[in-house]
């Protein structure tokens, strides 16, 4: 049976592909910093703070695992607007930054080494590397750096592990959607987390593939926009 890490497994994102992962027959582990957070039926849960390193190491060991075929490093601040430049304070710039990239650096380097007959590493990052609103610095900036973390890893892991990333752009489960929310989407609909799921499973297995970043925005970052 092969094995998968997913991080913020107990999020929107995380836990669509924590229960799709245990559906095609993964053995899952959910690293989540939330002492309450539920997990699919079947994940199993630890509890860690993927910023901190001595609670990354902790929950390597309380998991004990000697191999791993599949990190999804997905943990985050879900918040991309953090206030104007001028008043964002260093402590909230620190939270976001090591959140989505201290974090990724710290489950990676952890990870590897039970990856000695191969692996696949998927980073989430965002369109928002890519195109921004404003007051969105912190945010946009880390995942801008977890695009490059995942280009450099690819070179220096590869070809034993192969790491990707995924770009995701507007993903809910929310029913109460407006028609101009799905139509702005060149493909009719926002996403939902099975999309992202979904693309988690394809590249597990696409073994020609390394150091890509698969944008999965219903269209939305190839769309012209002017007002009318």
């Amino acid at each position: 049976m092969k094995r998968a890490i997913v991080t913020g497994g107990a999020g929107l994102i995380g836990s669509g592909i924590c229960t799709d992962l245990a559906d095609h027959g993964f053995e899952v582990a959910s690293f989540d910093f939330s002492e309450t957070a539920d997990v699919p039926k079947g994940v199993q849960p630890v509890l860690c703070d993927v910023s901190d390193e001595t609670s990354v190491e902790e929950a390597f060991a309380l998991l004990g695992w000697d191999s791993l075929d599949l990190l999804v490093n997905n943990a985050g601040i879900a918040s991309p607007n953090h206030g104007p430049i001028a008043h964002l304070s260093l402590a909230d710039w620190r939270r976001v930054t090591d959140s989505h990239l201290t974090g990724a650096f710290l489950m990676t380097r952890a990870a590897v080494p039970l990856m000695s007959t191969g692996g696949s590493i998927v980073n989430m990052v965002s369109t928002r590397a890519f195109m921004s609103e404003p007051d969105t610095e912190a945010y946009a900036a880390s995942k801008g750096a977890l695009v490059a973390f995942t280009h450099a890893l690819a070179i220096s892991l590869g070809p034993n592990i192969r790491v990707n990333a995924i770009a995701p752009g507007w993903i809910t489960n929310e029913t109460k959607l407006s028609d101009e929310d799905h139509a702005q989407h060149p493909v009719g609909r926002v996403g939902r987390p099975k999309d992202i799921a979904d693309a988690v499973l394809y590249l597990t297995g696409a073994g020609f593939m390394t150091g890509q970043v698969l944008t999965l925005d219903g269209g939305m970052t190839k769309k012209m926009i002017y007002a009318e």
